[in-house]
């Protein structure tokens, strides 16, 4: 018996998409959501996969998440949209305030897109990616939970605050970077843990602040950031812009919201566009041949661009399907209506 279920993009779209509607969401919700989460699947990024759709139906039974809530869109400022998510998930507010950012942007070179009240579970490089699809150039910034401790501290005050840039390419797919500001992702330490492996030394200490490689004591004690001291000042910075500058919370407030429930992290977003033709006007093509040369220097010499191997799978996916642990794929039809 094989230990993982092969399924087509379409297969597990529309799983997906039956867990979604069954935890009672409303349909443009469930397809919202189910954009991001076959699509980290697709791109072989296990831990915002399909592996994210127990919590989601998790953090509606809790009680925490509105699931038929409906985002209001308002041209704040000539540079500024903001979305209240009125407690519903992130990925429908934000597909509804995009086009508004990006018509600003191009009307004066940049803008920025705040989305408030949101509970937030997907990665962030499919925003920026569909950003830079117009030709914009897109950086997006949220806290989450307080799981993460400032260097040399032993408690948790951040979140894992991850951040992301996409910068727009003439020819394929863009630039694209999405990390973490701890060492790895919530969600690939919970992966660790089911699959009772091992973490790498540094990435987590226990509740005593001791370092630990055990998933459990890390997920009970605290992560840690990445480069030290440097990680952890920018894990401040993305606290304070998607957080105090946009009026939402931070992580340690989104924590105790979250009160116990477990549910996905409620706080905000903030996401920045800009575009190079506003910037460089007719000299945009030979400024945008200079990044290309950039480009070209690195993989010339065998280095990869970030988002290299998301793409490599992405065509694999495309053409052969995604593959997950039996085990998640039994709980995934559990959730299924029969």
């Amino acid at each position: 018996m094989t230990d993982h279920v092969v399924l087509s993009l379409d297969e597990a779209r529309a799983l997906g998409l039956d867990i979604l509607r069954a935890a009672g969401l409303s349909e443009p919700h469930a397809q919202a959501i189910a954009d991001v989460v076959i699509a980290g699947q697709r791109d072989e990024c296990h831990s915002h996969g399909l592996y994210r759709l127990p919590g989601v139906v998790h953090s509606i039974r809790a009680g925490k998440v509105d699931p038929q809530a409906v985002p209001d869109v308002v041209d704040h400022a000539p540079g500024v949209v903001r979305v209240d998510a009125h407690f519903g998930f992130s990925p429908l507010a934000f597909a509804l305030g995009r086009p508004k950012l990006v018509e600003k942007a191009r009307r004066q070179g940049i803008a920025a897109l705040a989305i408030n009240n949101c509970f937030h579970f997907s990665a962030l490089w499919p925003e920026v990616e569909a950003i830079a699809a117009e030709g914009v150039v897109a950086l997006a910034l949220t806290p989450s939970h307080s799981w993460v401790a400032p260097a040399g501290g032993t408690k948790p005050v951040f979140g894992t605050n991850p951040i992301a840039f996409a910068w727009p390419r003439p020819d394929g797919t863009p630039f694209v970077f999405d990390f973490a500001t701890s060492v790895i992702a919530r969600g690939d330490i919970e992966l660790h843990r089911r699959a009772g492996k091992p973490l790498q030394e540094g990435w987590a200490i226990d509740g005593e602040g001791n370092p630990t490689t055990d998933a459990e004591a890390a997920l009970a004690g605290a992560m840690l950031t990445f480069g030290g001291h440097k990680g952890s000042a920018l894990a401040a910075m993305i606290e304070l812009l998607a957080g105090p500058l946009i009026g939402d919370m931070t992580s340690a407030e989104s924590m105790a919201f979250d009160d116990g429930a477990r549910a996905a992290p409620c706080h905000g977003e903030l996401i920045l566009a800009l575009d190079p033709a506003v910037f460089l006007g007719v000299d945009a093509p030979r400024h945008i041949d200079r990044a290309e040369k950039m480009f070209g220097a690195i993989v010339e010499q065998g280095a990869r661009l970030p988002s290299q191997r998301r793409y490599e799978a992405r065509r694999r996916s495309l053409a052969g399907g995604v593959s997950i642990p039996k085990p998640l794929h039994d709980e995934l039809v559990a959730l299924r209506p029969t």
